[in-house]
């Protein structure tokens, strides 16, 4: 398994609020908005992003991190064979994405994905 991305997610009421600070001042692109998450980043460099989510979506709570790597499935096994809690099981999701919940040592919560 290799990691393709790291995304920290702020848990944020209404993450439109983010608009003002992150893209008019900060100048970061909108990568991704499905209303209850907010993406910003670099439509031209892919190292660095944040989300601000007021959920995690499909009734989930909203990450601290998200993980993409390139076998979700491998690293959902993984996980479970190393005794991590899964707190959200592996599903795919209608936005385009395989993905699970588990807890890391320090209790954050991350969401491990796949894209479609």
């Amino acid at each position: 398994m290799k990691i393709k991305r790291i995304v920290t997610n702020i848990y944020a009421d209404d993450p439109s609020k983010a608009s003002y600070f992150y893209g008019d001042i900060l100048g970061l692109d909108v990568l991704m908005d499905h209303g209850w998450i907010k993406t910003y980043g670099s439509l031209e460099e892919s190292n660095y992003q944040l989300s601000f989510a007021s959920h995690g979506g499909s009734n989930t709570p909203t990450p601290d991190v998200s993980i993409e790597v390139d076998d979700v499935d491998a690293a959902y096994e993984e996980m479970k064979r190393a005794g991590y809690q899964i707190e959200y099981e592996l599903t795919e999701e209608p936005w385009g994405v395989r993905r699970f919940y588990v807890r890391d040592p320090f209790g954050k919560l991350i969401n491990i994905l796949s894209h479609l």
